[in-house]
């Protein structure tokens, strides 16, 4: 009686939280959503999100998001796998993770500066033979820079999945006779599938929302759900599609988590 009571203590400043800004905020932009630009309670906020202009937004997004992802799980599953097998894995991972606590303020003018005419890009570029080019506000830098922002989010997950394996897996699928290439699609891959479904997610959701990104490196030439917001919040002064868009934005990321976050049954 006396463990449980404390338990329900303890739980008290984690509720208040969860409340105060998980909770609250959510019904705050969903009771938001309900009102037009002029403040009257409407529902012309969720009808004009069903305009092919609102959908192509969406889709535009998704498939931002899931390039981003792709790419960042093509780069990070293999390195993960290389810093497993590494002498001082554990030094070459926090390497890794270091540069993702450098404010992502500074990470995007580095950027800017990096990609800009006379930066560094084009100055390799022009050492090659193949000349300057227009590498800032395209698509191929606010991907590439998204995927290094995001990269170490996937790394981590994959490589604590890849780092708690059992050897004895691995060496009875030799003892076997299973090729490297089977062995990793049979028994590696497979067991490490719930660190993969973790970096997708950590990666694929933040991803969906970016915004500042778009503004900085892609010079508004990408457009997101969270660019959407952005203006409708900061530009238009619409609150209510601003929160009808948000209010979208989060069923998709509960449906994301819904969907990677399923166990094999009976295992």
């Amino acid at each position: 009686m006396g463990n449980k009571f404390m338990r329900n203590v303890y739980m008290v400043p984690y509720m208040v939280w969860v409340l105060l800004f998980v909770i609250a905020p959510i019904l705050l932009v969903l009771y938001y959503s309900f009102f037009d630009i002029h403040g009257n309670f409407s529902f012309i906020n969720y009808e004009r999100f069903f305009t092919p202009v609102y959908l192509k937004l969406t889709l535009s997004s998704f498939w931002y998001a899931f390039l981003i992802t792709f790419i960042s799980l093509l780069v990070a599953y293999p390195t993960a796998y290389l810093l497993t097998k590494t002498k001082h894995k554990r030094l070459w991972l926090l390497l890794i993770i270091v540069p993702s606590w450098v404010n992502l303020l500074l990470k995007a003018y580095a950027f800017i500066g990096i990609f800009g005419a006379y930066g560094a890009a084009n100055n390799f570029l022009e050492w090659i033979g193949i000349g300057s080019r227009q590498l800032l506000f395209t698509d191929f830098s606010f991907v590439f820079v998204t995927v290094y922002i995001f990269i170490p989010f996937m790394i981590l997950p994959i490589f604590n999945a890849l780092n708690s394996l059992n050897p004895a897996l691995l060496d009875a699928a030799n003892d076997l006779g299973a090729s490297k290439s089977t062995t990793f699609r049979r028994v590696i891959f497979p067991l490490t599938l719930d660190g993969v479904k973790t970096g997708c997610q950590v990666v694929f959701i933040p991803a969906l929302s970016l915004f500042m990104i778009t503004r900085l490196i892609a010079g508004n030439r990408v457009i997101t759900l969270g660019t959407a917001i952005e203006q409708h919040f900061l530009v238009t002064q619409d609150w209510g599609m601003g929160s009808t868009i948000a209010v979208f934005l989060i069923l998709i990321m509960f449906l994301i988590i819904w969907l990677t976050g399923f166990r094999k049954r009976g295992a």
